[in-house]
């Protein structure tokens, strides 16, 4: 059975009887080989010293005999990384869709045909002696199993694993700037899960401004690496106008409309702007870009905070139109929610409207 070689090779590893390469060649890899099912006498199916290019690597496995469909490098225990560039190339320019390189313990299994640099190719790296038996033994299975090469279900499943690999890697990828933006754009939702755990662990919540202000001082994510030749883009971002007006409240057409806070003027701007044009809450709704998952203004009220029935009871106003209107927010995505409206209502934010949220 697969899993005695298995068991067997492991000890010897152990005991460090694999000393060099035609041992490891002999010992390892073609005991594996045979125990998986490959025709280890017939040199046309499992090829010795297979030409490519103008080198030779250790083995290729063949279907139909002489097609090399997979091929294995063999190294010294201990200098497998410096192989990895030479068996991509070679694969690589020969056309072979797995290449497989290792040194006896260490199997990395690479597809030299799929996106990325040659590292990013790879599909899985399997320690023979420190992965649970089981894993080794549905791993090679899985790869190098002989009626699966020969089939194609090797490959395919290599290549579904692949995916699994470059998915995990984009989401890692992406990750911090997901979470940058949270934080940049003052999501309100961050902020009120931030500051229910505030409240949850000493008795008083902050306001979402407090937390906001938290977040982008001791939350630090590094910007990600540039492409090289790839240069810096300036973001062109919004800058408020100064105002001079320092009470909280906003001058509309030149008219001045005090409020207690910035949630306040909100309100008070969404009323105005809603009694100036019927069809405004209906523009404005049917903005593209809201929340991530809700609707600032609405006339549902639970489609304000989805999931969230607290929220949309305890922070919504409703508008004398009878639209519902959120008002969790911070100052910043206050302010952000105002220019949203402006552009609507064909307002310019900072001439037509001037606002002052507060301090």
């Amino acid at each position: 059975m697969l899993e005695n070689h298995i068991q067997s090779i492991q000890e010897g590893i152990r005991a460090g009887i694999y000393a060099n390469e035609a041992s490891i060649c002999q010992g390892i890899v073609t005991r594996l080989l045979q125990a998986l099912g490959w025709p280890t006498f017939d040199v046309r199916v499992v090829f010795p010293e297979y030409p490519l290019n103008t080198r030779r690597v250790d083995f290729a496995l063949c279907h139909p005999p002489g097609k090399a469909l997979v091929i294995i490098e063999v190294k010294l225990p201990g200098k497998i990384d410096a192989g990895e560039r030479q068996l991509f190339e070679y694969a690589f320019h020969k056309g072979v869709p797995m290449a497989i390189l290792t040194d006896g313990q260490e199997w990395h299994f690479f597809l030299p045909g799929e996106p990325g640099d040659y590292t990013e190719r790879r599909v899985y790296m399997l320690d023979l002696v420190n992965r649970p038996l089981d894993e080794v033994v549905r791993r090679f299975k899985r790869y190098l199993k002989y009626q699966a090469v020969c089939s194609g279900e090797s490959l395919i499943a290599a290549r579904a694993d692949y995916q699994d690999v470059a998915r995990t890697r984009q989401i890692k990828d992406t990750l911090p700037d997901a979470v940058r933006k949270l934080i940049e754009e003052e999501d309100s939702l961050l902020l009120e899960i931030v500051a229910e755990r505030v409240e949850r662990i000493c008795g008083y919540k902050p306001d979402l401004d407090t937390v906001a202000g938290f977040l982008k001082s001791k939350v630090i994510i590094s910007e990600p690496p540039l492409v090289s030749g790839q240069k810096i883009k300036t973001q062109e971002r919004y800058q408020p106008p100064d105002v001079t007006q320092k009470s909280i409240g906003f001058t509309l057409n030149g008219v001045w409309h005090p409020a207690r806070s910035a949630r306040e003027v909100m309100v008070k701007v969404f009323t105005e702007l809603c009694e100036r044009d019927p069809s405004f809450p209906h523009r404005f709704a049917s903005l593209p870009k809201h929340g991530r998952k809700r609707h600032y203004l609405t006339k549902n009220r639970e489609e304000l905070y989805p999931n969230r029935p607290d929220l949309a009871r305890d922070h919504s106003v409703k508008l004398p139109n009878g639209w519902w209107l959120g008002i969790n927010e911070s100052k910043q995505s206050i302010q952000r929610i105002i220019i949203m409206a402006c552009q609507v209502a064909s307002l310019r934010f900072g001439q037509d409207l001037i606002v002052n949220l507060g301090d």
